[in-house]
């Protein structure tokens, strides 16, 4: 549900409800710009850790720290962009996260072109995943708000998961796209395109009509947080196998000598966006808990499939069921998270749960390159399936304890 704050108007719920293109198109513009910006992240996904591992000669453990910079940004300034929306408004805040992505993708064609001086490409493309990170914040909590305030709050489960489907529709489509590119021009026109997109989607942005703020006292971060948190924590869990995915799995086809790891990338992704479309009404249907404990058993299959793989389509194989699991995650555990605060501090709630994703991030880099060092790529996967079956049981607690609480209510 939407944060009041974003409201132009309050509706009684008697109130006709809009036709279907009044619902949908608002959403369809507005996540466009998430679409925007992680086709730039996806453009760079399945290329980067190859450029800072082959081409630089740095080690694994640098090239998924090359990778996991983004998400220490996102996780610094999604309380921000939270703050942000809040405050001066989801537009502004999208324009701003646009910003910065175009200052990313200055920074990554600068690095790629001092690419003979290791030391400083590596330190060019750890400020461009950085600015990236920020851009990503802005963007996408911007996004989510700026959606719920045209459609109302009746509709967030809408905007979550379009929103979700723009942002792994885009990483299907930029993983390929940016190895082709590569390929054909170069690893700095992945910064050049970065760039472009962002003068194009700047200006569209500026065009789109704002949100009005209401007046109204906010929740403050930490009660919000209190209510946010638990759900974060399951949220964390189940991200970590899409982080071991999106940041490992071209080092683990290259360790085994396979092809084809951006097609895994993409395949990931088409499940993702494939069962949001068939399955995002499930969680109106049976409740928000019970698709997250789904999805995260399925997830957790998928990555004990790549764990064990042995051969490259078994490995796909397993990235696709793992995408089918985490498809759902956040919107049905978002859903229930948005649920447990005030409206007019929704859009605060929305900002904590995602800094949850952004955690697992950020560890993922680091601790999975500690791991493939120690006992091979393929033990990451391990770890991540271990951790989607804790996230079943939290879920379970999470049911149980609401439902008592009703009870007693």
């Amino acid at each position: 549900m939407p944060d009041a704050s974003y409201a132009a108007t309050h509706v009684s719920r008697s109130t006709v409800e809009p036709r279907r293109f009044s619902v949908i198109g608002p959403i369809l513009s507005t996540v466009a710009f998430t679409f925007v910006t992680y086709l730039t992240i996806g453009l760079s996904l399945a290329v980067l850790p190859g450029f800072v591992h082959g081409t630089l000669g740095f080690g694994a453990v640098m090239a998924g720290l090359s990778i996991s910079m983004q998400y220490v940004a996102t996780l610094i300034s999604r309380a921000r962009a939270g703050h942000m929306a809040d405050t001066l408004g989801p537009k502004r805040t999208v324009l701003a996260g646009l910003v910065m992505c175009g200052v990313s993708g200055l920074l990554l064609l600068f690095g790629a072109l001092a690419a003979t001086i290791p030391a400083l490409s590596l330190g060019l493309i750890l400020m461009a995943r950085l600015a990236l990170g920020c851009a990503e914040s802005g963007v996408a909590t911007g996004a989510i708000a700026w959606g719920m305030a045209q459609v109302g709050h009746q509709h967030t489960g809408r905007v979550i998961s379009w929103n979700g489907v723009a942002t792994y529709g885009a990483i299907a489509a930029g993983a390929p796209l940016g190895v082709l590119i590569a390929h054909s021009f170069g690893f700095a026109a992945i910064g050049a395109l970065s760039l472009v997109l962002m003068v194009i989607a700047f200006p569209l942005a500026r065009l789109k009509r704002a949100t009005p703020l209401a007046a109204g006292e906010r929740s403050s971060i930490r009660r919000v947080a209190a209510r946010v948190v638990p759900h974060g924590i399951g949220l964390a869990l189940g991200s970590l196998g899409f982080g071991c995915i999106a940041t490992f799995i071209t080092l683990l086809y290259a360790f085994h000598g396979w092809s084809d790891a951006a097609l895994t990338l993409s395949i990931f992704g088409v499940m993702f966006v494939g069962t949001r479309f068939v399955f995002g009404k499930m969680i109106t249907r049976v409740g928000g808990y019970r698709v997250a404990m789904v999805s995260f058993a399925i997830e957790a299959i998928g990555l004990a499939m790549l764990w064990l793989a042995s051969g490259m389509w078994l490995a796909a194989a397993g990235a696709a069921v793992a995408g089918l699991g985490f498809s759902l995650v956040f919107p049905s555990l978002g859903v229930e998270a948005v649920n447990r605060v005030p409206e007019n501090s929704r859009g605060a709630a929305i900002a904590v749960f995602s800094v949850f994703l952004d955690v697992a991030m950020v560890a993922v880099g680091p601790l999975g390159g500690l791991i493939a060092a120690g006992m091979g790529f393929n033990s990451i996967y391990g770890f991540a399936a271990l951790a989607a079956v804790l996230a079943v049981a939290l879920t379970l607690v999470l049911k149980t304890r609401t439902e008592r609480s009703l009870s007693v209510a």
